[in-house]
């Protein structure tokens, strides 16, 4: 079966296991990614077909916040939010910064808010 590709308007992203239950689970509002092209392409009320291995979903974008560092994006988000109820601050910050290097942290950190559709 072919993949469908995205429509103008539609995203597509790949996350780790423990994020994606989260997310299909409500607990995790906001995804956070920094600022590649694709990234940047994303728009409030765009939909962002979410794939973990076979599992996916589709939750709707209501809000993309832009931040100069993960820091500054965890000053202002809910932690929980992000990382889920049991993630404090400190954790969060060691756990995006094992995704994402200083250099990848240097093209700007994205706050992609979701809604279930």
């Amino acid at each position: 079966m072919p993949v469908q590709q995205p429509q103008p308007g539609e995203h597509s992203l790949n996350i780790r296991k423990p994020y994606f239950d989260l997310i299909a689970s409500g607990a995790k509002t906001i995804e956070v990614r920094v600022g590649y092209p694709k990234i940047r392409k994303i728009a409030a009320g765009d939909l962002l077909r979410i794939n973990c291995g076979d599992d996916s979903l589709t939750a709707r974008i209501t809000q993309v916040k832009e931040y100069d560092s993960f820091e500054a994006m965890l000053d202002t988000e809910d932690p929980a939010a992000i990382g889920g109820p049991d993630m404090t601050h400190d954790q969060l910050v060691t756990a995006i910064r094992d995704i994402y290097p200083p250099e990848k942290e240097a093209l700007g950190v994205f706050a992609l808010h979701l809604t279930h559709t």
